[in-house]
């Protein structure tokens, strides 16, 4: 009878306390977690080596802290993924890129049908496309023709922005020998030569990337202005993007192109959690930045530029407090 009772008071205080903890789904969970469980909402990020999962580890410490809710980040397939589990519910909140939001709202390229249950929180930061190689030799997107090439994952938001880059120069998937891949491998298999090049698109520095620049001599391709205004003519998603040669120790900056991250939710997440989210994040700018370097890119104003998908009523609700209209669902 004795450990029956000390077995429910731990168990009583265990549920007084986890609400107001920051609970980290352990690593290698996936986005089948419910949206909600106990301790706060699912929050759907990235791959273990990529920005997404980072970053959203610090974005749910700040929230979880300085707020009534709680985030629980979860490892997952990338924007794609999490447009989905958000879209069905299994997760409350997850980071995409702006152009696979569109693809999901409008029911095209990666997407069979519209993604109707989904509404936005804000753009975050910009995703550099990165394209890696050891091999000197490859200078240019021209020198990928005839190349082994990791383009992402099928049906990611990467694929789409490697196949958007290689068309800008005339380029498609058959001219390359592609294979999809995720960061992480990639930068295996380019290590073991495996690859002559590889797509990254994250937010730089991005730590598989960083990782392999650690023990190699890595080059990256910069796309010239007007290949990139072709690109950008051709997709407004793309803004011109610059990786400056400190990030990775390369020899000289490399011009790019970037898509936006954004948070998206379920539109059933309560206006509470999603004000608290908002608010967390851009009333403690400081606190995220001094935990994660993409904290540094917060912007108020940028957050509410997106025009593609409305926002959510509680991060509407934010913004309206700071003069800031925005479109709602």
């Amino acid at each position: 009878m004795k450990k029956r009772i000390t077995f429910a008071v731990l168990v009583m205080i265990g549920l007084m306390v986890l609400p107001a903890c920051n609970t980290f789904i352990p690593f290698g969970q996936t986005s089948s977690a419910p949206a909600y469980v106990e301790g706060g909402l699912t929050f759907t990020t990235g791959g273990e080596q990529g920005t997404y999962y980072r970053f959203g580890q610090a974005l749910a410490r700040v929230i979880s802290e300085k707020t009534d809710t709680a985030l629980n980040t979860v490892v997952s397939g990338g924007s794609q993924d999490n447009i989905n589990s958000v879209q069905s519910g299994s997760a409350m909140v997850g980071f995409a890129q702006t152009d696979v939001l569109s693809y999901a709202y409008e029911g095209t390229r990666l997407f069979d049908s519209k993604a109707d249950r989904i509404s936005l929180i804000a753009e975050l930061y910009k995703e550099q496309v990165q394209i890696i190689t050891l091999d000197p030799g490859i200078r240019s997107v021209d020198d990928l023709k005839g190349k082994s090439v990791s383009i992402g994952a099928p049906g990611s938001g990467v694929y789409f922005n490697a196949i958007d880059v290689l068309a800008a120069y005339g380029l498609d998937e058959h001219d390359i020998n592609p294979t999809y891949q995720s960061f992480s491998d990639s930068m295996n298999d380019l290590k073991s030569r495996k690859l002559d090049a590889a797509f990254v698109v994250a937010g730089a520095p991005t730590s598989a990337v960083s990782g392999l620049a650690a023990t190699e001599n890595i080059y990256m391709i910069s796309l010239d202005e007007d290949h990139i205004n072709r690109l950008i003519a051709s997709s407004p998603f793309y803004s011109k993007g610059t990786i400056g040669k400190a990030v990775y120790n390369t020899s000289a900056d490399i011009n790019t192109v970037a898509v936006g991250a954004v948070l998206v939710a379920n539109d059933e997440a309560s206006e509470e959690d999603i004000y608290n989210i908002i608010s967390g994040i851009y009333e403690n700018k400081e606190a995220v930045s001094r935990i994660h370097s993409k904290g540094a890119e917060l912007d108020l104003q940028t957050a509410s530029e997106i025009t593609s998908v409305p926002y959510h009523p509680g991060a509407a609700k934010y913004y309206a407090e700071k003069g800031i209209s925005v479109a709602v669902k």
